[in-house]
């Protein structure tokens, strides 16, 4: 067995308790030891010299799109080299599968955000073998998708589900959890997410096991924040299951201001009873796809359908003018709300436009901002992604000293190109540079405390989180006082400074910010009570077991 003793080390063990300056014997794939320093002995043990750096537990993504990362042929280096060992995939109610016939919209919706995708599996578990077979940069911890469930049972139709139809979805939302799922998750601003009522996703989610949690991009987080925030609530009180809301946000200047009676609410249910907590992301730019511009009705009946309406001058004109006129219902209208000035084509199919507002490129093409979408889209058959400007500083800092929010990225998936949203490289060491060292927004214990043991215990991810004996020595050090986040909009996909080294299952994956190669991490299986560690592992072709 493989020892490594990490000597004089500032420890931030995960708890958020003081820094200790220890020693940390890692012994095969297991944290064995933690004492004082100086008090380990470290025969028979490969000894590196920690003296200045933190040592922490490897941070924890709570919610990455990066599902298809195993299916690249170039490693995603984007979050290792954070020191992230962990990643929660399958966010926002899309994953991978199940899939039904190709013509059924799950592909054609996966195609707007993803890059194209070679897909020979149907079901969750068939995606977890093929996944399996090629190996995994970071850990991943999978939601089950909304969107692929209900569009298996019933298509891309705005309608509630009759009972076969439900049944159905809560048919597959139990094969996927068998498989290995953590839980299920929503995305409610697209379709057909957004054609779902609360007793529908009350249902899903009281199917959930009790280990299981329900993730969800709310309904609304711009003037509909509040009520969003109700009905997530709703969904953990009828079903009795935990609750995730994701990327806490007030979206547009209207509403700036109002993350903190969201908060209030939050606190209020947990209060009542409701185990329900939330993450961020730190920055105040969002970044989805550009089809998220439309109203719901557009959406409705999938690509063939969005593309017919994109190419009826009616239909245009009725969406452009909703867009006009702000609020309605519902819907998020977030090019009213944020301005088409903040809007950044962030990729597209063909590599064009990027990098440029909506605003400059109709002014480009002489035509208004709403057109120039519409020939966008049209142009790249809906694969079009965004930037967009909107949130405030002061909201965010304000979610952030929350003691239950945690930290996830939300880059768009690996493998698009163009210019997506430096979060997908920077979000936490912008946590450590920005809001710990620069703004004391947290303390450097508490930052490491959201990004390692909250997430860990909330999405029941095994022996993770802690620097403890008999946890995984999946560990990152880094230097307190260079930590930086180096991408900008401009140059987003530039790595991180400060990182010395990430231990992924106790081997060293990244010296220096260089990544040391091959493929380290492996599927995680949701630690469930009374079921020993091992019996949840997944067969891999790795080399190592779950442990």
């Amino acid at each position: 067995m493989t020892r490594t003793a990490l000597l004089n080390a500032e420890v931030a063990d995960g708890s958020g308790g003081p820094l200790r300056r220890c020693d940390v014997l890692i012994g095969g794939e297991q944290i064995s030891a933690v004492v004082p320093a100086g008090d380990l002995t470290t025969a028979g043990a490969t000894a590196v010299d920690c003296t200045g750096l933190v040592l922490s537990p490897g941070f924890v993504d709570v919610h990455s799109h990066a599902d298809n990362a195993p299916l690249l042929d170039e490693p995603d280096l984007s979050k290792i080299l954070q020191g992230v060992t962990t990643e929660v995939v399958g966010n926002c109610g899309f994953s991978l599968a199940p899939r039904g016939p190709v013509d059924a919209g799950l592909d054609a919706l996966l195609s707007r955000i993803f890059p194209p995708l070679d897909a020979s599996w149907r079901s969750v578990a068939d995606l977890y073998r093929v996944l399996d077979e090629r190996g995994y940069i970071t850990n991943m911890a999978p939601l089950v998708g909304h969107h692929a469930l209900r569009i298996l049972a019933m298509g891309m139709v705005d309608a509630a589900p009759n009972e076969r139809e439900l049944r159905a979805m809560a048919d597959g939302l139990s094969e996927a959890m068998q498989a290995g799922a953590f839980g299920l998750s929503t995305g409610l601003i697209y379709p057909p997410g957004m054609f779902s009522r609360t007793e529908e996703l009350s249902e899903l989610a009281g199917c959930l096991p009790e280990h299981g949690i329900y993730v969800s991009h709310i309904r609304g987080e711009g003037n509909n924040l509040m009520d969003s925030i109700r009905e997530a609530i709703r969904i953990g009180r009828d079903s009795g299951r935990r609750v995730q809301v994701s990327h806490l946000k007030a979206a547009g200047q209207p509403y700036h201001g109002t993350v903190a009676p969201a908060l209030a609410e939050l606190d209020a249910a947990r209060s009542d009873g409701v185990d329900i907590n939330h993450d961020v992301y730190p920055y105040t730019a969002s970044s989805t796809m550009m089809t998220a511009l439309l109203p719901p009705w557009f959406q409705e009946g999938g690509d063939r359908a969005v593309l017919a309406r994109l190419a009826d001058p009616a239909d245009r004109e009725r969406a452009g003018e909703q867009i006009a006129n702000g609020p309605l219902g519902t819907w998020e209208n977030m090019a009213w709300a944020g301005g088409w000035s903040n809007i950044v084509v962030a990729s597209t199919g063909s590599g064009q436009d990027v990098g440029r507002s909506v605003a400059d490129i109709a002014d480009d093409w002489s035509c208004g901002p709403f057109d120039a979408v519409v020939r966008m889209l049209t142009r790249e058959r809906l694969r079009v992604s965004m930037v967009v400007h909107q949130m405030d500083e002061a909201d965010l800092q304000t979610a952030m000293r929350h003691p239950r929010t945690m930290i996830g990225s939300d880059g768009l998936p690996p493998g698009t190109g163009g210019k997506p949203h430096p979060r997908t490289s920077g979000t936490f060491p912008r946590i450590l540079a920005r809001y710990v060292r620069d703004e004391g927004v947290l303390t450097l214990p508490e930052a490491v405390r959201r990004m390692t043991s909250l997430p860990a215990e909330t999405f029941r991810l095994p022996r993770r989180g802690r620097v403890e004996p008999g946890y995984c020595a999946d560990l990152v050090l880094f230097d307190a006082a260079a930590v930086l986040d180096r991408a900008d909009y401009v140059n987003p996909m530039v790595p991180p400074a400060g990182i010395s080294a990430v231990y992924q299952g106790g081997k060293m994956a990244v010296r220096d910010g260089q990544f040391l190669g091959g493929r380290p991490g492996r599927r995680l299986r949701p630690d469930v009570p009374g079921v020993p560690a091992q019996a949840m592992s997944n067969p891999t072709n790795q080399n190592h077991q779950e442990i």
